[in-house]
Formats: C-alpha cells, structure tokens, sequence
C-alpha cells in the first residue's frame, strides 16, 4: 500500500510538470526562478514521507518539506504536500467507506500536535507572500488544532479551505472533472483540470503575492482564453492561446500555483479512488 501510495503520488506531480499551465512551471518553459527538475527532485524525495504509514498529518507534511530543502533549497511543493498528506492518510486507512468520507475522518482527527509541526514545516518553507496574522499566526505555537487553525485563513487561502470543507474544491471540481475524461490521457487531463481550478475563482498564491486587484484581472484573463480555447478549430491553436497566455503572465511574474497544487491533488484524489473502485471490482 506504501509504495502503491506513493508512486500515484509521484505520478500526479509528474504529469502535472509535463501539462501546459499557462503560469506556471512546465516542460515547455521554465519560471518564477524555478525548473522542472526542481519539482521532479522534490517528488521524489517527498513521496516517502507523504506514504510514511501510520506518522499523522503534521508529522509527514514536516518530514517531506524538510527531505524537498535537502535536494533543492527552495519551496517548490509545500502548497501540494499540504494538500496530498490528508489524501494519503485517508488512502492508508481500511475501505470500510467511500474515499472522500475517510477523508473527512482524517481531517476531523487532526490535533493541535498536528498544526504545531505543520506551522513548524510552513516556517521551514517560508512562502512567498506569506505575511503574518493576528490569530494562529504560523509564527507563534499553535493553540487549536490544524483544522481549527486553516478554517481561520480559508477566506483567504484555497489550500486552507480545502481542509475547512472538506476538500470540498479537489473533489467537485478537480476529480469530477477528471471523471468526466475516461478516455483521456493523463497529461490533457492535468491541463483540463488546471483550467477547471484557474477559471473557477481567484488564485490564492496571487492574491497573496500581487493582491486582489491582479487576482481578479487574471482570472478574468483566464476565462477569456479559455473561450477562445474551446471556440478554436485546430489543436496547433488552442495550444497557442496558451502558450502566448503563459509568456504573459510569466513575464508579468505572476504564478497561479495555487491552481497548480489544487491540480496535482486532484490528480491524486481521483488515481487513488480509482485504485480502490478498480481493486473492488476486480474481486466481484
């Protein structure tokens, strides 16, 4: 089960990487001071730590920013580990219940040690945009557990939000839209699903770093090259729509790596679900 765990995981951030995400870092062109290699190097050193069995919540998201600093010295992924680490538990646990249900226990049963070492893994991270607040700030020691402590910033941070609902974003939007794509292949729908999280609502990685007023023009943007997009008759240029979309924004500085880490944990929600409905099937 480890190893199943975490070579789905490895397997989210790596199609994630290849897919074309207007913004972000993809093989087609580097970023934000940053490298596909980068992100490769921090899955693979992350992956064992998000499929330690039986270490909690806090302790793998800690564990795995701390083996990312040692291979590439930077935040790559603490954005992904926040949100794949709960996903991870949940796919440890006895399929007793539905994926998405166990994965509500799993957010239920965080503790207050459980946000200390989260909080301790943000500071090693240190995001950019990060910024301090008057209540559970990451600074100081945590006094309610981490559910309690993301529900106070989910206004204003996605990744936050998914642990107050109950990742209620990853599997609404991001696995019911893969859902939707039976037939496609893995790399398309990583860039189907990055457009799905990019046009839905403002990025909070943006909001943070260049504030309301960019969030709310890119999305904007987004949603504007999506139409063209979907309106456009030929492969060659729904691509460049994209492409020329991408330049913008990275030669804007702007990264929606928000969208990008919703992304990969969607990927990861809906292979393991998979992986369980496939498994059931196959003993019926």
């Amino acid at each position: 089960m480890k190893a199943e765990v975490a070579e789905l995981f490895l397997a989210a951030c790596r199609t994630e990487v290849m897919a074309l995400k207007p913004g972000n870092v993809h093989v087609h062109a580097a970023g934000h001071g940053m490298t596909v290699e980068d992100f490769l190097l921090s899955a693979e050193a992350a992956a064992p730590e998000i499929a330690r069995a039986h270490a909690p919540v806090g302790e793998r998201i800690l564990r795995a920013v701390r083996a990312t600093r040692a291979v590439v010295g930077c935040n790559t992924n603490l954005g992904i580990l926040l949100l794949c680490v709960p996903l991870a538990c949940a796919a440890g646990m006895p399929v007793a219940r539905p994926f998405r249900d166990r994965v509500s226990d799993v957010l239920a049963a965080l503790t207050v040690g459980d946000a200390e070492t989260v909080f301790e893994a943000i500071r090693l991270a240190a995001p950019g945009g990060l910024g301090r607040t008057a209540e559970h700030d990451v600074a100081g020691r945590a006094t309610v557990d981490l559910r309690q402590a993301m529900a106070v910033a989910r206004s204003r941070d996605r990744i936050a939000a998914q642990y107050a609902d109950g990742y209620r974003d990853v599997f609404d939007i991001g696995v019911a839209c893969a859902r939707s794509m039976p037939g496609a292949d893995a790399v398309s729908l990583a860039e189907v699903v990055y457009l799905e999280f990019l046009t839905a609502f403002t990025d909070s990685h943006i909001l943070r770093k260049h504030g309301e007023g960019v969030a709310v023009t890119v999305l904007a943007e987004a949603r504007e090259v999506r139409r063209r997009v979907a309106e456009s008759s030929s492969a060659a240029g729904r691509r460049e729509h994209l492409f020329v979309f991408d330049a913008r924004l990275k030669w804007q500085g702007i990264n929606p790596g928000t969208s990008a880490d919703l992304t990969v944990a969607s990927l990861f929600a809906y292979w393991l679900e998979k992986r369980e409905t496939d498994q059931e099937g196959a003993l019926a």
